[in-house]
């Protein structure tokens, strides 16, 4: 997506500073290789997208790279001591609890962290992803174990429990999965039953600066919550390129209707295009929109949050929504 597109030159200019800071992290008592007697560290080995990789078996010092990441951690009650931001902000996504996200160091942009401020915190572990940081898994394993799943978004079940492995919260995860499980039953029921949700069709509709306006299909975080509720979706999220989203001008916004449609702005709605699409003929003629079901949500929390306690907070807003 736009928002993060990596800064090589960053990366260049860089160079000389990331590899003195590597060398001090590496001289730190934060060396997972050994603890403060000097004996080995105990260790356990995670298999992730990069291979098996060695991590402490009590990670202390972690750093996040991603939101998906940022959310996992805090769900499984780990507090990182660094993490990035989204492009589009400086502060850390608000959904999340402040207690837990006032003491964590900023280390630069999604896909675009900063290597001298990941390692002047002489992390023990990093998290992220092959997509946002592949390309420099090297120089990230050269300042900690790094664990890397293949992917973000409709992978994130199975991401979640890669972090708690890595983490060593795996006890904490199953009683994540049981709570959120139980949230989606709830969910389920408050529609009237699997029956009917099945039956009401709804869509997600994400304006985007810079960008032509995304109506999200299946295979993608939101997607993946949907399917667990059991609404229906329409056919038009069957035409989604890589089943993530079907992209479409203002113009031909009316085919996004559907009996629920839910948005989001990531940007400035006036340069995404929310406010003149949605001040648009077409959009006010939606079925939804005359049916007074046209919802705006969070972009940060939606769409981003990419984790279990987003999820929660989704299902929440979900229920009260459609039972107004």
């Amino acid at each position: 997506m736009t928002s993060f597109l990596r800064d090589r030159r960053a990366l260049v200019a860089g160079s000389l500073a990331v590899t003195a800071a590597i060398a001090l992290a590496g001289c730190g008592s934060s060396d997972p290789a050994a603890d403060s007697s000097g004996s080995p560290a105990k260790t356990r080995t995670v298999s992730t997208a990069n291979g098996d990789v060695d991590v402490p078996a009590s990670p202390k010092r972690v750093v996040v790279l991603d939101s998906g990441e940022l959310d996992s951690a805090i769900t499984l009650g780990v507090r990182p001591v660094g993490a990035t931001h989204s492009a589009s902000e400086d502060a850390f996504p608000s959904y999340l609890p402040a207690s837990e996200t006032k003491d964590i160091t900023p280390v630069g942009e999604i896909a675009n962290a900063s290597l001298e401020s990941v390692a002047a915190l002489k992390p023990d572990l990093i998290l992220t992803s092959k997509v946002r940081d592949g390309e420099r898994y090297d120089e990230l394993s050269k300042i900690a174990p790094t664990v890397m799943t293949e992917a973000t978004g409709s992978a994130w079940k199975e991401n979640f429990q890669v972090h708690a492995e890595a983490l060593g919260r795996q006890a904490e995860a199953k009683k994540v999965l049981a709570t959120y499980d139980t949230q989606v039953a709830k969910v389920t029921e408050a529609l009237g039953g699997k029956e009917k949700a099945a039956a009401t069709d709804v869509n997600f509709v994400r304006f985007v600066e810079g960008a032509e306006i995304r109506i999200y299909g299946k295979q993608n975080y939101i997607g993946s919550i949907l399917a667990d509720i059991g609404t229906g979706r329409p056919a038009i999220t069957d035409k989604a390129k890589d089943g993530f989203s079907y992209d479409v001008s203002p113009e031909k916004i009316d085919l996004a209707d559907a009996d629920v449609i839910f948005t989001s702005t990531y940007g400035d709605p006036g340069k995404a295009g929310t406010t003149k699409t949605m001040n648009s003929g077409l959009w006010k003629g939606l079925k939804a929109t005359e049916d007074d079901k046209v919802f705006e949500v969070d972009d940060r929390l939606w769409i981003a949050g990419i984790g279990y306690t987003a999820a929660g907070k989704i299902l929440e807003e979900f229920e009260a929504s459609m039972t107004k």
